[in-house]
């Protein structure tokens, strides 16, 4: 019959009931597609929109719009559907694609160093503009294995990189076992095992009380990361760091693993932690030639260890007595530019603790140094030591800054008193950090910033998302502020790292206080991370102060290459920058959803 008739018949209960009949079978379908959007039950207040992706291109061309203008919609009228016409290719750099890092494998800069005697072609050269590409997967890549298994071992097919396997299988860094990379939990210095070469650090000094005391760890040369994944036993996180060298892929695997680990070197510049970060920094054979260049190297070490923290060093000048060894160490012939540990050490005021060898009857040793926690060394035969450094660069952003030969100041209050060490963990996540800014404010601003991300995570990020949180591990908060966010998460099986912008209020130390990890950053380039490295990014508010510097589709692309296939971005930010990302995302075949008109949640 048709319509017409149907209509001057005035039979709309046919119509009423075709258009039930038809939504019915579009909610089927759409619930076929995405099982994930119904894993949480919603209360009734909640309004939801879902997309599903567009189909794929099978263009190889490119071609790239400019950041989208478009008149801001109100959230009941964003259509999530609308994707921009952008023809993605991949990667075109032969095998090395699938792990394509744009800011450490810019060849074509690297060749044009001048010098590569300060580590200068292991330091970031990002191309300009950035890459527009999608770093493709390795063969046969299947969804990581789940922490706390993955700790020990991991799918061969998802890191193909066996040299490591061969280079040191005297040492249990890691075999390879039919399909799965294993690790053993072995390494260069504690062969027998990492669990007795942690007590044998704490029994040589007992005032390391992991856990406690002891929180956040910096591992220098950290290998595939079994020193700093075994410490999370112990309630401690550590940041392991190692820069892409011919130990090929040991971040990446560590990385797979679920444990804590960036890309660095130490070279001609400082690294991207801010001052008196880390309670204690340990380096086992992380062949680092601490004094070198004037000893700047170990100078940069003291710049991010906590006033009366620890520098644990195992290495053979500790122990051996080969001539190199020998001159490391305690060298009568020195020179402005090339002092042994000893003198370095002592000029700069650290006090050896502890000094041990025959470690688990391997012959190996270490030697604990203390940093001190006042001026009353500093003040005796300056002559003889690095002078201050400046106070302006106290409050400069490590980012890009070169390496200095001066001993960094201690952390003062408002005051200018000496800032003391934390609370004990867990006390210290929820006490007031010290260095918290002197405004009259300032201790109710954290406090509500703390109570703000405990009750939004609870309402809205595990209750009215569609989010699995039992697939998260490895989570970055690309935002960070007081670092409330990865607080509010303490008591999941997850890690956060949390980045602080260089264009943004500088928090870190506060975080670092806080007994929490993270790094600066600037995202108008690429992270020093490997691709596939989270389950989960977290924005909040991230496009606000960017505008005018970053391009909204080049920071899109980027977290499509960190974020590993199902992961999610959770993303909370104005209409404006939602309806501009969003088309970004569903052009690289995310699924997306919306709550309330400011939670934007997309799906790799």
């Amino acid at each position: 019959m048709p319509i017409s008739v149907l209509l001057s018949e005035r039979k709309y209960s046919f119509l009423c009931l075709a258009s039930v009949l038809i939504s019915f079978a579009f909610l089927l379908l759409t619930y076929t597609s995405y099982p994930f959007f119904f894993a949480f039950p919603l209360p009734s207040h909640i309004h939801v929109s879902v997309s599903s992706p567009p189909p794929p291109s099978r263009s190889s061309s490119l071609q790239f719009p400019t950041e989208p203008e478009l008149e801001t919609q109100p959230a009941d009228h964003l259509d999530l559907n609308v994707s921009l016409n952008i023809r993605w290719r991949a990667c075109r750099l032969g095998s090395v694609a699938v792990d394509y890092i744009p800011c450490l494998d810019n060849s074509k800069a690297i060749k044009q160093l001048k010098s590569k005697k300060h580590l200068e072609h292991r330091e970031r050269h990002c191309p300009k503009p950035p890459p527009r590409c999608l770093v493709p997967l390795p063969k046969s890549y299947k969804v990581p294995v789940q922490w706390p298994q993955s700790r020990d071992m991991i799918w061969y097919s998802n890191v193909p990189h066996p040299k490591l396997v061969e280079y040191k299988k005297e040492q249990n860094w890691v075999r390879k076992s039919d399909d799965y990379f294993v690790f053993p939990g072995g390494g260069t210095q504690f062969k027998n095992g990492v669990t007795a070469y942690i007590d044998f650090i704490t029994e040589t000094v007992p005032a390391i009380k992991w856990g406690e005391h002891i929180r956040v760890v910096l591992d220098v040369g950290c290998g595939v990361a079994s020193f700093g994944g075994y410490l999370l036993d112990r309630d401690v996180v550590t940041m392991s760091f190692a820069p892409k060298d011919e130990h090929e892929a040991q971040i990446q695997f560590a990385l797979e693993r679920g444990i804590p680990a960036t890309l660095s070197v130490i070279g001609s510049k400082k690294l991207t932690f801010p001052d008196d970060a880390y309670d204690l920094i340990h380096c086992a054979r992380c062949r680092v030639h601490w004094e070198e260049d004037g000893g700047k190297p170990l100078l940069e070490l003291n710049r991010i260890l906590r006033p009366g923290g620890f520098f644990v060093w195992s290495a053979t000048p500790v122990y051996r007595n080969d001539e190199r060894d020998r001159y490391v160490w305690k060298c009568e012939d020195t020179t402005p530019w090339s002092l042994p540990m000893v003198a370095l050490t002592q000029s700069i005021c650290w006090k050896v603790v502890a000094k041990r060898d025959n470690f688990d009857s391997t012959e190996i040793g270490l030697v604990i140094y203390q940093k001190p926690s006042s001026y009353s060394c500093y003040a005796h035969d300056r002559t003889k030591r690095p002078p201050l450094c400046d106070r302006k660069t106290k409050k400069e952003v490590s980012w890009y800054k070169p390496l200095r030969h001066c001993t960094s100041r201690l952390p003062v209050d408002s005051n200018g008193n000496l800032l003391g060490w934390p609370s004990p963990w867990p006390h210290r996540l929820r006490n007031k950090p010290q260095s918290l800014p002197a405004e009259p404010d300032a201790e109710a601003i954290f406090n509500e910033d703390t109570k703000h991300w405990a009750a939004l995570v609870s309402d809205v990020y595990f209750d009215a998302l569609a989010i699995n949180w039992a697939s998260i591990r490895n989570v970055m908060d690309m935002n960070a502020g007081y670092g409330g966010f990865a607080a509010a998460l303490n008591e999941l099986p997850l890690w956060v790292m949390n980045v602080v912008p260089i264009d943004a209020q500088d928090t870190l130390s506060i975080i670092f206080e806080r007994g929490l990890i993270g790094i600066y950053h600037d995202w108008c380039e690429s992270l020093s991370t490997y691709p596939r490295t989270y389950d989960l990014l977290h924005s909040s508010f991230l496009f606000k102060n960017r505008k005018e510097r970053c391009n909204i589709i080049d920071v899109a692309v980027e977290m499509d290459r960190i974020l590993r296939p199902g992961g999610y971005l959770l993303l909370q930010d104005t209409m404006e920058t939602i309806q501009k990302l969003n088309p970004v995302l569903r052009s690289l075949q995310w699924s997306t959803s919306l709550y309330e008109g400011q939670f934007l949640v997309g799906k790799k």
